[in-house]
């Protein structure tokens, strides 16, 4: 018996010692001695079984690979073609710009300078607000994102900057627009225009607005440096109680002009408001920009009419409107511009503020200097 164990024992060694190392303790050993390898256990760049030895590390969509007899590109590939494998770790060692497993995904420019989001490609919005994409309702105050098919969903990064930040790494502080004080208009003896944007609401019953007097939404406004400020609560325009009729109206309109005026800093300086109930109780308001601060094209107001309840800020409750009738539009083109410095200044990036050009002196470089005669 002991004799047939010694026999067994040298027979399984002997066996054991056909593969290479004993398949370094990471595989089994097949047939002809030859290793078959657990996973992510090789050996070389071809991943032969060899001793099993080495690590193989993580396969993602390649960046730049050779196409294959189709024309096909972007296969499989160790660390996407875009790092260097540590045999010893099994972990990709990244080129610069590229990071993740697999060096799957690039890298944000400079981490967007601490003043910024990186975001995926189908992440990143479209313009500044959702109406510059769609109107007809009043969808939440972000801008718009698209679904993205590209081979390289989830795997290209941007920055996103935060408010008063800009460059493609977020690292230049924005200065402010204005008006170019130089710039004439065509006609001069013609009036002068201002940008007017006209929201429509439509109550959810098409036959009276009544189902929605009195309760409270709110306007969005995005500056020019991506600032982004919301009013207090707006009743909405109601004809019972208080003033009724035309003077509620009238009241309703105060109500929204004084709303946008209080924004914070005086993002809105000086905005005229104006409004109609049409025969198909269709509330119409026409929004003004005549500030100084807000001269030139203005990104559109967004429309805050959803439900916000108990630890929403601001708290609404919100207008049931009907679909596909919640507009927000430019009808009025401004005759004024809005440019970095007005276009009489240079930025200073690191402080965010306008080094006017001689003879020109404001915040945005949008006032002509008082000349000394003496």
């Amino acid at each position: 018996m002991i004799k047939t164990l010694l026999i067994l024992g040298s027979f399984i060694a002997a066996v054991q010692s056909a593969c290479d190392n004993a398949c370094s303790g990471h595989g089994k050993c097949g047939s002809k001695g030859v290793c078959d390898c657990f996973d992510n256990w090789g050996m070389g760049l071809a991943h032969m079984s060899g001793d099993c030895s080495e690590r193989v590390c993580p396969f993602e969509l390649a960046w730049v690979d050779t196409p294959d007899s189709l024309g096909n590109h972007h296969k499989y590939a160790e660390c996407s073609n875009k790092g260097i494998c540590n045999r010893g770790t099994g972990e990709c060692e990244c080129f610069p710009g590229y990071e993740g497993k697999g060096c799957q995904r690039t890298s944000c420019p400079n981490d967007c300078s601490g003043h910024g989001r990186c975001k995926y490609i189908q992440n990143l919005p479209y313009a500044q607000v959702a109406a510059d994409h769609e109107i007809g309702f009043f969808r939440p105050q972000d801008a718009a994102t698209f679904t993205y098919y590209g081979w390289d969903n989830q795997k290209t990064r941007g920055c996103e900057c935060d408010p008063e930040y800009g460059d493609v790494d977020c690292s230049k502080r924005m200065c402010m627009f204005g008006n170019d004080v130089m710039d004439q208009r065509d006609d001069l003896t013609a009036a002068t225009k201002y940008q007017t944007q006209k929201i429509i609401f439509q109550a959810d019953d098409p036959s009276s607005y009544y189902s929605i007097r009195d309760k409270t939404f709110a306007l969005t406004f995005k500056s020019k440096l991506n600032e982004t400020f919301t009013t207090l609560p707006i009743p909405f325009y109601s004809v019972t109680g208080g003033a009724g009729g035309t003077a509620g109206l009238h009241e309703f309109i105060l109500d929204v002009e004084g709303a946008l005026e209080r924004l914070p800093n005086r993002v809105i300086d000086n905005v005229e408001v104006h409004g109609d109930l049409d025969t198909s109780n269709q509330v119409h308001l026409n929004i003004t920009f005549v500030g100084e601060h807000v001269q030139g094209p203005q990104n559109l107001i967004t429309v805050k009419s959803i439900l916000c309840g108990d630890g929403c800020s601001p708290k609404l409750s919100g207008l049931e409107l009907q679909l596909e009738t919640q507009n927000i539009t430019e009808v009025t083109l401004s005759d004024f511009n809005s440019y970095e410095c007005g276009r009489r200044g240079k930025c200073d990036y690191t402080t965010g503020q306008c080094n006017c050009f001689a003879g020109y002196t404001g915040l945005s470089c949008s006032t002509i200097a008082c000349l000394n005669p003496f």
